[in-house]
């Protein structure tokens, strides 16, 4: 199925033609001058942030047009960023996925980010809900959905824009955690990981994006609804979307950050720590089980835990 893409009108894109693919990012003296030239541009920044954009700047091409795999997540906005910096906004475009994974309000704040920043978004409509292996839902389905999103942008994306080179947001800390199979997609699909080459932590990335003055600095970490089902439960268009009209109810009250895990007919609401108490309030109770079950659920249930990062995948997958 032919994918369509909409540039925002942000900054005009080049469709000329792509120049020769550069050659490996390697520390020549060409680079290490134009490293120098840059040292004006980063007085807005303390000497301790330079170094950090410095790092993830060796890793971007040095000829051409860079995409850049964008969400709207602090990792892949710090990226998008630094490339906008370091190569200017004609030679750096941000690719958003868009599928009934991703959550509305996720995809109207990425492009209110990205044109805070200055730099165009191309949408690309994926459709990994077409492969059996994604519905599945096994650890490995973040791999399938990521092949999906790669294949597109190599298949329908590069070309039209003149991309020479294709980036992701994948940083050091992600790089060594085992519940990351989306990284092996990066891998097949030859796509740039400057952060995690770069070696910035999660902490590192967050000090370059407040220090950038991205709106997101802050951000909670934000995966896809299709990790609030649990493995081995299909993932359909119709739970995506009780999921995503559940979690945008919670909001709604003021909550700053939430999952709605789903459990057939049940509803697991995983809130702060700081916010648990107060959905004991009973105004607040009643109105976070009405709006839940008006998304489609049953039931509706606290746990106790708060928020979870991986306790769907992180059982279940080891080291080789």
């Amino acid at each position: 199925m032919a994918a369509t893409h909409r540039l925002l009108p942000v900054v005009a894109v080049s469709q000329a033609g792509a120049p020769p693919t550069p050659p490996a990012n390697l520390l020549t003296a060409d680079r290490v001058l134009q490293i120098a030239e840059r040292v004006d541009a980063h007085q807005d920044v303390s000497p301790e942030v330079a170094a950090l954009i410095e790092r993830v700047t060796v890793h971007l091409p040095t000829e051409g047009r860079l995409g850049v795999a964008y969400s709207g997540g602090v990792d892949s906005t710090t990226l998008l960023a630094v490339a906008v910096r370091a190569l200017g906004a004609d030679r750096t475009v941000g690719i958003l996925g868009v599928s009934p994974s991703l959550a509305t309000a996720e995809r109207a704040a990425a492009h209110d980010i990205a044109s805070q920043i200055g730099v165009g978004v191309v949408e690309v409509p994926t459709d990994e809900g077409s492969s059996q292996a994604y519905r599945a839902n096994g650890p490995d389905r973040c791999f399938h959905c990521k092949d999906e999103l790669f294949t597109r942008i190599g298949d329908d994306v590069a070309a039209a824009h003149g991309l020479t080179a294709i980036s992701y947001g994948e940083n050091a800390d992600d790089a060594i955690r085992p519940d990351r199979p989306g990284a092996r997609a990066a891998t097949e699909h030859l796509v740039l990981r400057p952060l995690a080459d770069a070696g910035l932590t999660k902490a590192d990335v967050r000090a370059v994006a407040a220090a950038l003055g991205l709106p997101n600095a802050d951000k909670p970490a934000a995966p896809c609804l299709a990790s609030r089902i649990p493995h081995f439960k299909e993932v359909t268009p119709e739970k995506l979307t009780q999921i995503d009209r559940a979690e945008a109810a919670v909001r709604a009250l003021g909550f700053s950050d939430c999952r709605v895990r789903h459990h057939d007919d049940v509803a697991r609401l995983e809130l702060t720590d700081h916010e648990l108490a107060r959905a004991a309030d009973p105004q607040v109770r009643v109105a976070l089980v009405e709006g839940v079950r008006a998304a489609g659920f049953r039931f509706v249930a606290l746990d106790l835990t708060g928020i979870q990062s991986g306790a769907f995948t992180m059982p279940l997958v080891t080291r080789d």
